[in-house]
């Protein structure tokens, strides 16, 4: 049975099931980070290397989760969802997966180490972004239930709750990230000019890893909302 035909098997009655499928590779990618990290931080790079092509392969699969989910998006769905927000949905949840890459790929290519004295304050940074992603999961997970309930009941008030405790999650990492950034700034003069620049951009793009996750729960609660 061929990927695109395996996944339309999938769709069944429902277009729900594969939409968490591929939330659940992308969130994989965003767990490889932490391999990931790990790796640099051991300036083990060949573990590194391997760890960013596990994260890129990852990626790959959730962009052809993606391609099939919106080739075999039935046109007229008999569901409380507009075809429009799964569309978008999804799309959202694929910037996830693509900016673990992004970082991934950096890091690897300038063979990039995080400073002895920021590294602990990274890897809880990093822990933090994951977690969020974590969090954007457990709500879409939620999505075939709340279907199933008709948008209705107790189902939507859990669902509510996961979002807000997604978003104060990403929350708690934009503080994590005005915290290093302090820290980094005090190291400047110590560090490569070059370093420098390189390594606020990966603060940066670990902070965007968590406020993409924040969207997926923000696109769901789109959903709620009508």
């Amino acid at each position: 049975m061929s990927f695109g035909s395996s996944i339309a098997g999938l769709f069944g009655r429902s277009p729900i099931k594969p939409l968490q499928q591929h939330y659940d590779t992308v969130h994989e990618c965003a767990l490889g980070l932490g391999d990931f990290f790990a790796a640099v931080s051991a300036e083990d790079w060949e573990a590194a290397k391997q760890a960013r092509r596990r994260i890129a392969d990852l990626e790959n699969q959730a962009d052809e989760l993606k391609k099939e989910f919106r080739l075999n998006l039935p046109k007229s769905l008999f569901l409380p969802v507009p075809r429009s927000d799964l569309l978008e949905l999804v799309s959202v949840q694929d910037k996830v997966a693509n900016k673990a890459k992004d970082i991934a790929g950096l890091m690897l290519g300038r063979q990039m180490t995080i400073p002895a004295p920021l590294a602990a304050s990274m890897a809880d940074y990093l822990q933090g972004a994951i977690d969020t992603s974590a969090q954007a999961r457990k709500a879409i997970a939620e999505l075939d239930e709340l279907v199933e309930t008709g948008f209705s009941g107790r189902e939507i008030k859990l669902v509510e709750d996961l979002i807000e405790d997604l978003d104060q999650l990403e929350r708690a990492n934009d503080d994590q990230q005005i915290l290093i950034r302090a820290q980094l700034f005090k190291l400047e003069a110590g560090l490569p000019p070059v370093d420098v620049i390189f390594l606020y951009k990966i603060i940066d793009w670990v902070g965007d890893l968590a406020d993409r996750a924040q969207k997926v729960g923000g696109r769901l609660q789109l959903l709620l909302a009508r």
